[in-house]
């Protein structure tokens, strides 16, 4: 358990180096090697009591620039690779940000106007001098919307750990890896638990799926996470069956059954959980049932640290592991007075089970009545040829809108032997027609090679 005042680095050094590894795709490194190396060099002393840009391009090397920053730096804004130029004046004014850690593929954006700039290596440079925690670091994490700009969210180590309080070290070392980047809550959350646990694999951007699994089958991964988009991903193209985790976890977006199915199916040996998560609300809960949604049982005070309710048909979360504001002079508040997060995620009981039917702000408007994508899709990826599908608005000059939908198939739909495309959609369509309201039937099904998914891992959804 973390201790009150302790840094990341006095975290994983209690009773000794840590013996897990950091494996990226080019550089690895024991992370005991931090105790007389660092990534930073002479210069980590220049972001004492600073408020610093992490704008490193390199995951591995952000993520040893963060466990030499907590404890040193007074505030660390954690920048992903994917940030919009634009988006930096107004990040670096919010945080207070004078210091930036930067490497060879950082935007000239993050460094403009700042005193101090260090550059971060995944080669460790010898340190002599003992590390040395200052003071409790701030983490600041950006909010992964796919449009505008994104909310500053203001962490602290503790919050950022709550899940793991009270969770011993495994005895034998677990072998963690994401599809996540570490910088967006996600990921760190796997990375919080790689070192807590053992050793991570880290990804890299723009990584062929087909590498990436291949480097985790090298690495003899136990556990690894990524959302449902990034699951379907790997099991459209065919590498997924290299590896063989004992624990697979999805977060980040709706896992329907059908996802869940095929992980399973895929994995025969391993436990597949669904996590609910937000970069705000905190790590909420696990469900390792198997079955989509989670127990109704588990709303209400149930004598745990996680506080749950359904409020107005969305789920509001009170929890130590939540955020503690939003950066900036004019932010909303984060928390309501009697401290829970509205998460903003729709839930519908059905026979004692709570199931999250979409996002408050996806909805489709037809004719007055209201549709949430993640639903149809529900039904849509039950197909046995469909590995994953975006349902979306299209205009209609006499409902306001109708609801289309783009669907990929499985490899196994280019057997020649199959259903031609018109018989497959008209298929779908029935079994919309069966399982939902007629305004939520897609008036238009596009059987597409792929659907776009966002650097979080996310399918990019456009505005309703």
């Amino acid at each position: 358990m973390l201790n009150e005042g302790q840094s990341l680095w006095d975290f994983l050094a209690a009773g000794g180096p840590p013996v897990g590894r950091l494996r990226g795709a080019r550089h690895e490194f024991v992370l005991g090697d931090l105790a007389g190396g660092s990534c930073l060099g002479r210069d980590l002393e220049q972001l004492r009591g600073r408020s610093v840009l992490v704008a490193a391009h390199d995951q591995l090397s952000a993520a040893l620039a963060l466990i030499e920053l907590d404890g040193v730096a007074q505030r660390m804004v954690l920048c992903t690779p994917d940030l919009a130029d634009e988006h930096f004046p107004a990040l670096i004014r919010t945080a207070g940000a004078d210091a930036c850690v930067v490497d060879g593929g950082t935007s000239a954006a993050a460094t403009v106007g700042m005193k101090t700039i260090v550059t971060a290596s995944p080669r460790l440079q010898p340190q002599a001098a003992a590390r040395r925690s200052s003071g409790s670091t701030e983490w600041v994490l950006l909010t992964s919307g796919t449009t505008g700009a994104p909310k500053l969210v203001l962490h602290t180590l503790a919050s950022l750990m709550s899940a793991l309080a009270g969770a011993a070290r495994p005895p034998q070392p677990l072998v963690w890896s994401t599809f996540y980047d570490i910088r967006r809550y996600g990921g760190l959350q796997i990375f919080l638990r790689g070192l807590h646990a053992g050793s991570l694999v880290l990804s890299e951007a723009k990584e062929p799926v087909e590498d990436f699994l291949k480097r985790v089958a090298v690495a003899d991964v136990t556990h690894i996470s990524g959302t449902p988009s990034h699951w379907r991903k790997a099991l459209m193209s065919g590498a997924a069956g290299r590896i063989a985790p004992r624990y697979v976890r999805l977060s980040g977006e709706l896992a329907d059954q059908a996802i869940l199915d095929s992980l399973k199916a895929t994995f025969p040996q391993a436990t597949v959980a669904h996590a609910f998560a937000s970069t705000e609300a905190g790590v909420a809960f696990e469900v390792r049932d198997g079955r989509a949604g989670f127990p109704e049982e588990w709303l209400g005070a149930r004598g745990g640290r996680v506080e749950l309710r359904v409020t107005h048909e969305t789920l509001q979360i009170r929890s130590p592991g939540a955020a503690q504001r939003y950066l900036g002079d004019e932010a909303e508040p984060l928390r309501q007075p009697d401290g829970f997060v509205d998460t903003g995620d729709r839930i519908e009981l059905r026979e004692g089970r709570c199931y999250f039917a979409g996002r408050r702000g996806g909805v489709i408007n037809v004719g007055g009545q209201k549709v949430y994508p993640e639903e149809v899709e529900a039904v849509i990826n039950t197909h046995p040829r469909v590995r994953m599908s975006l349902v979306k608005a299209r205009r209609n000059a006499i409902t306001g809108a109708i609801v289309t939908a783009d669907v990929v198939l499985t490899g196994e739909s280019a057997d020649p032997g199959q259903p031609s495309v018109p018989v497959l959609t008209r298929e779908l369509t029935e079994l919309c027609k069966a399982s939902l309201a007629a305004h939520k039937v897609p008036a238009m099904i596009r059987v597409v090679p792929s659907i776009e998914v966002s650097p979080a891992g996310k399918l990019v959804r456009p505005r309703a």
